[in-house]
C-alpha cells in the first residue's frame, strides 16, 4: 500500500524519493550518501529500509547482499566504504563502530515486520548473530557499550549516548529475530537490560556530547526513555534544538538544520504520544524537498545556504520515508521506532537477576 501523509507529503512524492535512492545505488549494491561519496553500514541499512517501504525489494536485497559480502570474520564492518574506479568496494575509514555494526539487526527485523519473509530472516541470522556478538564484546561491566574498535581490535576508551541508545534498539530487534527462529540468547536479553539501565539512569557513563541534538532525543528514539520521562526529556531541551518553522538544529550553538535529525526527532515525539509535534516537525522538513524528490541534507539559517554544499543525501531521503510510514501507520513496520509494544521484545526486568 502506498504511504501517504495527508496534507504533508503524498504517495507520489514519496515514490519519487525512494526512486532517488534507487537511482544512486551502485551495481555492487552499495548505497553511497551521494554519487561519488562514501557509504557507511548504518545509513546504508536505513536506505535499504526505505527501499523496502517503497516496494523496491530487489534493490533492498542487493543492499543487504553487499553488506553480507563485506562482513569481517569478527562480525563487524568498517566505518566507511567507497567505490573504486573498477566498481570494487574499498575501505575508506577502517574504524569498527559498534552502532554502525548493530544496525543490521534493525534492518532485518524491519523486513520481517514489513513482509513476513522468514526465508530472508533465516538467511541473515548468521550475519546478525556475528554482528551483535561483536558489539556486545564492547559492553563494559557497568553496561554501556564502548564506541568502537580500531581496525587492529583495540577498543576506544569511552561510550556515546546516541550510539548506545541506537544499539539498544538494534539489540532488541536482534532478540526478536532470535526468538522468531527459536534461538535462545539470554545473554543478549541481559545485555539489553543493562544497557537500557545506564542510558536511563547513569548519564556519567557516556562522554559528554550535550551540544549535539542526537544525545537529546536518541534515548527516546531508541525506546529506552518513554512515557512521562520521555516527554520531560524532550521538553527540557526543545527550545535549545528546535528552530521554529525550520526544524531541528544538529548542534545547539549553530543555526544548522538537518532534515534527517528533524525526521528522527519527529519519530521521538511520536514515540511519546505527541503526534502534533511530530507532524509539525515532519511538515517543516518538507520545505527542504528538491524538485527531484530528494531532500537537502542541511541548511544554514538565516541565509539558507545548503551544507554540505549541494548535498542531497540518500540517508536523508530514507529518514523522510521512515518517518512518513510511522506517521501514516501504513505498514506493520511503521511501529518499529515509535511503538515498541507488539513489535519489539520487552526489556528484561533487572530486578529478577
Amino acid at each position: 500500500m502506498p504511504i501517504d501523509v495527508p496534507g504533508l507529503v503524498s504517495a507520489t512524492d514519496l515514490h519519487a524519493t525512494v526512486d532517488g535512492i534507487a537511482e544512486w545505488q551502485l551495481p555492487s549494491g552499495m548505497i553511497p550518501w551521494f554519487p561519488g561519496g562514501h557509504a557507511d553500514p548504518w545509513n546504508h541499512v536505513e536506505a535499504a529500509m526505505a527501499l523496502d517501504l517503497g516496494g523496491r525489494h530487489q534493490e533492498a536485497d542487493r543492499a543487504y547482499e553487499w553488506l553480507v559480502g563485506l562482513q569481517r570474520d569478527d562480525g563487524s564492518w568498517h566505518q566507511y566504504y567507497i567505490a573504486g574506479d573498477d566498481g570494487s568496494t574499498q575501505v575508506e575509514q577502517d574504524k569498527l563502530d559498534a552502532n554502525v555494526c548493530a544496525y543490521i539487526a534493525a534492518g532485518v527485523w524491519h523486513r520481517w515486520l514489513l513482509s513476513d519473509d522468514r526465508g530472508f530472516v533465516e538467511t541473515m541470522w548468521p550475519v546478525v548473530e556475528k554482528a551483535i556478538d561483536f558489539v556486545l564484546d564492547l559492553q563494559t561491566p557497568r553496561g554501556e557499550i564502548l564506541w568502537a574498535r580500531h581496525a587492529d581490535g583495540t577498543p576506544w576508551s569511552f561510550a556515546l549516548l546516541t550510539g548506545s541508545s541506537s544499539i539498544c534498539h538494534s539489540l532488541r530487534c536482534a532478540i526478536g529475530i532470535a526468538e522468531l527462529l527459536g534461538h535462545e540468547r539470554p545473554d543478549w536479553e541481559l545485555s539489553a537490560a543493562r544497557l537500557a539501565h545506564v542510558i536511563a539512569d547513569v548519564p556519567e557513563a557516556f562522554a559528554p556530547k550535550h551540544r549535539w541534538a542526537m544525545d537529546w532525543y536518541y534515548p527516546v528514539l531508541g525506546g529506552v526513555v518513554l512515557g512521562e520521562a520521555g516527554r520531560a526529556r524532550l521538553e527540557a531541551r526543545r527550545d535549545t534544538f528546535v528552530m521554529d518553522g525550520r526544524g531541528v538544529r544538529c548542534v545547539s550553538d549553530r543555526p544548522w538544520v538537518t532534515v534527517a535529525e528533524t525526521c528522527e526527532c519527529a519519530l521521538a515525539y511520536l514515540a511519546v504520544g505527541d503526534r502534533q509535534t511530530a507532524e509539525m516537525l515532519f511538515g517543516w522538513a518538507q520545505q527542504f524537498r528538491h524538485d527531484d524528490g530528494r531532500y537537502w541534507t542541511g541548511t544554514v539559517f538565516p541565509d539558507e545556504a545548503r551544507f554540505p554544499g549541494g548535498e542531497r543525501s540518500t540517508y536523508t531521503a530514507a529518514s523522510v520515508v521512515l518517518a512518513a510510514d510511522a506517521l501514516a501507520g501504513t505498514t506493520h513496520a511503521s511501529a518499529l521506532f515509535v511503538e515498541s509494544a507488539g513489535v519489539l521484545p520487552p526489556l528484561m526486568d533487572l530486578g529478577e537477576h
